[in-house]
């Protein structure tokens, strides 16, 4: 039975992540837009690959679970890499280069979940495993590259792992209005906290993506600030589950179809660039802030909605939709020969004659 706790948190977060891509279209505004992206990616980034290291703990190397690993996420990868790849191309104009190698924005989710599922069974078992994840981290923004985004996978392989240790007896202490008050707190602190974050941290490390020689500092510093940065992560992460709602509803239903809304939401967002909305937001900067807010958070909820999403899963699980097909058909079959067989047994049965009876 479906946990409508996690099913909250999976729509709220991918809603979020809409909202955050689209706020790249507008023009940065360091006390405005700046503060409010430093302040989102602090932590919803953290919250998001929590999540999905806790729902990928059932996850094994048999045949079942690599061929579901294989269907659910190496072929929507290949799928939508092609696609975003003739979007930018044809639509944008843009020039591509490492198709395949180098995710485009944005799919390299999908090729850290491959490596993160594949990592698993390592980390689940494993004792003081955290520690080694976090290890791990430091040690890749010295020499982890962008292919597949490794070093990103890398670097947020601590979010990954905390939600693989993690289990409902463990999240208890989560429930309640005390660790929600204690939430709000962590939230306002963030709020002011991020107000000045340029000033020791650039938004760059909040993508765990960049080599700390690219970015200026000392491997003393990288390491304090990266350690930093994955410790206020964690304390979002949970700040934010304290604050999900448990409750079922329409909001919760959606939670089955964030993937479609994380595939999909990049092309109306690159559609918008190419259309010049930038130039647009640029000329009307409040109107465009809260504009593009709501517009982004409606765009998570329709594509979210069973009709839209219904019809858009049969291309992000193309094989899984063909499989479901081949068992109805099966289903079917076995039902009819059965009605045949049993109708037919029944003109026999009718046939017979019927013994006398004094």
């Amino acid at each position: 039975m479906r946990d409508p706790w996690w099913d909250n948190a999976k729509m709220a977060l991918v809603t979020l992540v809409v909202i955050g891509h689209a706020w790249t279209l507008l023009p940065v505004r360091q006390e405005v837009e700046g503060h409010l992206y430093d302040f989102l990616y602090l932590w919803h980034m953290p919250a998001f690959v929590f999540v999905t290291g806790y729902l990928s703990r059932g996850f094994s190397y048999s045949t079942e679970r690599m061929w579901q690993l294989v269907r659910t996420v190496a072929v929507p990868y290949v799928i939508f890499e092609c696609l975003m790849a003739l979007f930018r191309v044809y639509v944008g104009g843009e020039q591509l280069e490492d198709l395949f190698r180098d995710p485009h924005w944005p799919l390299w989710y999908l090729a850290a979940l491959f490596f993160w599922r594949l990592l698993t069974p390592v980390f689940r078992p494993l004792t003081g495993g955290l520690v080694v994840a976090i290890g791990i981290s430091l040690a890749a923004g010295l020499w982890a590259g962008d292919t597949l985004d490794m070093a990103r996978v890398l670097g947020m392989l601590p979010f990954f792992v905390l939600g693989l240790k993690a289990t409902p007896a463990r999240l208890e202490w989560l429930r309640g209005p005390i660790p929600a008050i204690a939430a709000v707190g962590v939230f306002v602190g963030f709020w002011f906290f991020t107000a000045n974050l340029d000033r020791w941290a650039a938004t760059e490390w909040l993508y765990y993506r960049a080599q700390y020689g690219e970015l200026d500092v000392t491997t003393p510093e990288a390491l304090a600030t990266r350690a930093a940065l994955l410790g206020l992560g964690m304390l979002g992460g949970f700040a934010f589950l304290a604050l999900v709602p448990r409750r079922t509803g329409w909001f919760t239903r959606m939670g089955s179809w964030t993937l479609i809304v994380y595939l999909f939401h990049g092309f109306v967002v690159k559609g918008l660039l190419y259309a010049e909305y930038p130039e647009w937001a640029a000329a009307h900067e409040n109107l465009a802030l809260a504009l593009t807010t709501v517009g982004a958070a409606a765009l998570a909820l329709l594509l979210a909605w069973l009709p839209i999403a219904g019809r858009l899963q049969h291309l992000v699980d193309p094989l899984g939709t063909a499989e479901e097909r081949v068992r109805r058909a099966v289903r079917l079959h076995r039902t009819t020969t059965h009605g045949e067989l049993a109708g037919a047994e029944h003109r026999v049965e009718e046939r017979r004659p019927v013994p006398f009876r004094a």
